[in-house]
This record gives C-alpha cells, sequence and structure tokens, in this order.
C-alpha cells in the first residue's frame, strides 16, 4: 500500500505548555485513520498540526513524502488544496444556504460556471443524503443534517484526504451511526483517505481500519494498529480500559 501521511518525531505545543511528543504513525492511501484517546490527549491539537493550522515545535508531518511544514507557503497551499475538513461544528456560514455554503470552495478554487457550481454542490449535497435541502438555512435543519451539510462542502473539491475531527459528537446513536456508515462510503466512493480524531467507541469499532492511541499521562503516543487488533493483543491496561469502558458489547458492530 501506498502511505499517503507519515509523521515523523512529531512534538507539539501551546506555548511552554507540551501537549505531545515523539509521534511516529504513516497514514496508507484507503485507510480510515481514527486517532483516538481521553479527554486532553492532544487529539485535535495533532489534527491541527496535520491541517496546517498549528506548527509544530519538532518534527514533520509528510504528504506523498513532502514535508508539509518544510515547504514554503504557495506549496503548502497546494498541499492543503487536497483536504476536505470536516469541523466538530460544523463551521457552516449561518447567512449562507445549505447550497451556498458548499458553492463557496467551488467559487474560491474552480473555473466551473455559475450553473456548474450550482449543479455540483446539489450533487454534493445528494451524497451525504441532503438532496432538495440546499435552500435551507443551517438553523432549519438539526445538527446531524449540519454535520452531513459540513461534510458536502468538505468533499466539494473531491479531496483526496478528509479530516473529521469529532464526527460523532453531539449526535443520538443512529445519527452517528449514519454518519458512520457514511464515512465508509465516502471512502469508497471518492477513493479517499480518512483521518477522523474520536473518543465514541462505536465509531472506532466501526470505522477504522488502523489507528493511533494518544496518552495524556505520558503526553505521547502508546499504542497504533487496527482498533480491533488493539483489542484483541493489547497488553497495555490504558488502551485496554479505552477500547471497553464495559460496554464493548454494544460498541463493535
Amino acid at each position: 500500500m501506498d502511505t499517503v501521511i507519515e509523521v515523523r518525531n512529531l512534538d507539539l505545543s501551546y506555548g511552554d505548555y507540551a501537549v505531545m511528543q515523539g509521534l511516529n504513525f504513516t497514514v496508507q492511501k484507503g485507510d480510515i485513520f481514527v486517532v483516538m484517546g481521553g479527554s486532553g490527549c492532544g487529539k485535535s491539537t495533532l489534527l491541527k498540526a496535520m491541517v496546517g493550522l498549528l506548527e509544530p515545535v519538532k518534527g514533520e508531518v509528510l504528504y506523498e513524502g513532502k514535508s508539509f511544514w518544510g515547504e514554503d507557503d504557495a506549496k503548502r497551499n497546494a498541499i492543503m488544496r487536497r483536504f476536505g475538513v470536516l469541523y466538530q461544528g460544523g463551521a457552516l456560514w449561518s447567512s449562507l444556504t445549505l447550497g451556498e455554503n458548499v458553492a463557496l470552495p467551488l467559487k474560491l478554487y474552480s473555473r466551473l460556471s455559475d450553473e456548474q457550481v450550482r449543479e455540483m454542490s446539489e450533487l454534493k449535497l445528494s451524497l451525504v443524503g441532503l438532496g432538495g435541502y440546499s435552500s435551507l438555512f443551517p438553523s432549519q435543519i438539526s445538527g446531524g443534517m449540519r454535520k452531513r451539510a459540513g461534510l458536502a462542502r468538505a468533499i466539494a473539491l473531491d479531496p483526496d484526504i478528509i479530516f473529521f475531527d469529532e464526527p460523532s459528537a453531539g449526535l443520538d446513536p443512529v445519527s452517528a451511526r449514519m454518519l458512520d456508515d457514511l464515512i465508509i462510503q465516502l471512502r469508497d466512493a471518492l477513493g479517499a483517505t480518512i483521518v477522523v480524531v474520536t473518543h465514541e467507541l462505536a465509531s472506532i469499532f466501526a470505522v477504522g481500519s488502523n489507528a493511533v492511541f494518544l496518552d495524556a499521562g505520558t503526553k505521547t503516543m502508546i499504542a497504533t494498529g487496527s482498533p480491533k487488533e488493539l483489542l484483541a493483543n493489547s497488553k497495555d491496561p490504558r488502551v485496554m480500559q479505552f477500547l471497553t469502558r464495559g460496554q464493548m458489547q454494544g460498541a463493535i458492530r
């Protein structure tokens, strides 16, 4: 398999406060790669470093062998054009309709005509189960629908890599399950590589083909591998405590 992302000797901090140190892992083409761990372990901070929002103190994030933070601004922006990001709250523009939200990146970064942009926006909304909702505003739909609308915008430019920050946060179990299924469907339909930051057991076991486990106590990674393989084989009590939590019958599906 081809390596799409490599994190090498990565240290992250906010000022003098060290968040994570010594991170090393790879993400392969077509993976649904899960960044997991308890609250405060640095999952979202790692995501920020991977998508260009936080420069590491040390180490590298490489995309197909190219050092993201070692490139100049123009080349870094070119790499970022390959990303789609679904933020935790959806991050939709409240003053724009769903169709206008999805159309925004198309207007900024493509040469499509206005009619083609409208058609493409409708298509992307249909892909996430929101066909016919383009004229509604974010305030007029549910939280789960806002997540899916945010995902439609994230895939507007057919990204090679899609990042999800706590996609199931705030959703009921049925909506969370539907979003997990949608993540798998989009990976298969678009041929994209996916990175998911989450602490939700059901999502971890439902979608994760590979994973890294971050530990807040040691401020580093303490395990990597398929979530189900880690559950079966890990001897680390911290990993096992996180992956069981007394809920395993309902967590694996």
